[in-house]
């Protein structure tokens, strides 16, 4: 295909990666939610979720890093699909902790929205290392202690240790 025919189904190059994420968001997405349909628990349905999430990014690291460059930046040209898929993010890990709240595996008095953000960003940041990391590894791998971490946390309850 010629360079410019291309501009035949898009404005610019700004039109091109705002379509790719609103393809791409509704294709993830669709894998995230049938991954935590599958779970009866809410902590198997938050597993679920970080670890499709990390396959999803070690399936296409192409994408990953389109990704990570896009919703990085100051000025971000895809801002409102990035800010959808934060929400559409951020509406699952909601629905999981009130399931792990009712069956008393998570924590009620736990401010919510930090809680999102807590679990997104740890997300984030471990597909931002893989990314940048020498060595090759299985960012799957990383879900279950990932999970692990956003449960038990990095406290102990006794005070002496």
């Amino acid at each position: 295909m010629a360079d410019g025919t291309i501009y035949l189904y898009f404005k610019n190059k700004d039109d091109i990666l705002v379509n790719f994420f609103h393809y791409k968001t509704k294709q993830v997405f669709e894998g995230f939610r049938a991954e935590v349909d599958k779970a009866q628990s809410g902590l198997d349905k938050l597993r679920n979720l970080v670890r499709r999430h990390l396959a999803e990014f070690q399936r296409d690291r192409d994408m990953a890093i389109l990704y990570q460059v896009g919703t990085h930046q100051i000025d971000r040209l895809a801002e409102v699909q990035i800010r959808e898929m934060s929400k559409m993010y951020q509406d699952i890990v909601s629905e999981i902790v009130e399931v792990g709240q009712q069956e008393g595996s998570i924590r009620k008095d736990l401010y919510v929205g930090l809680v999102k953000r807590f679990i997104l960003g740890g997300v984030d940041e471990v597909i931002n290392t893989w990314l940048h990391s020498e060595r090759v590894y299985d960012l799957v791998s990383m879900a279950d202690p990932l999970v692990d971490l956003f449960i038990r946390g990095i406290g102990t309850t006794d005070n002496n240790q």
